[in-house]
């Protein structure tokens, strides 16, 4: 008899910050524009709409990895100047995902950037989960500190 792995569905979330010297306003027009990722998201080839809405609730973007894989996102909320949250609907081993990038003026020339997200996995092994929330965790930190020196610049 062979020892099988039981897979099953697993929830988990994940939240990364990160301090950067500039204004609220130019962390904004950086993070707001959805289909700008390949400037600071890692492993983003290209970024395009799949709607007429370019901001806002109801926008709809679809992101290309170097990787060939793609995800397909809809903006589900949008606060100007705060937040924006975004559901993936193809492209992830997920039953559900829900992630928020939240921005807080700590002064004048200080932002706080806060990717916060919950999700639901497709059947899998707890190793194979615990490796998924890992990648995810270090994937937020990686874009966060590109995101920190694009601005600072």
């Amino acid at each position: 008899m062979t020892k099988t792995t039981k897979k099953s569905f697993h929830t988990n979330t994940v939240k990364k910050s990160i301090s950067v010297n500039a204004s609220k306003e130019k962390v904004w027009r950086k993070i707001s524009n959805i289909v700008g990722l390949p400037s600071w998201v890692i492993d983003v080839k290209k970024t395009t709409y799949l709607s007429k809405k370019r901001r806002n609730v109801g926008a709809i973007r679809k992101i290309t990895f170097t990787d060939g894989n793609t995800i397909e996102e809809h903006i589900v909320a949008w606060k100007e100047r705060e937040y924006f949250t975004y559901i993936a609907t193809e492209g992830l081993p997920l039953r559900a995902y829900v992630a928020t990038i939240s921005i807080n003026a700590k002064n004048k020339n200080t932002t706080q950037i806060t990717w916060q997200s919950y999700f639901n996995s497709k059947k899998m092994t707890s190793k194979q989960f615990t490796e998924f929330v890992n990648f995810i965790g270090s994937f937020y930190e990686t874009s966060l500190k590109n995101l920190k020196e694009l601005l600072e610049k």
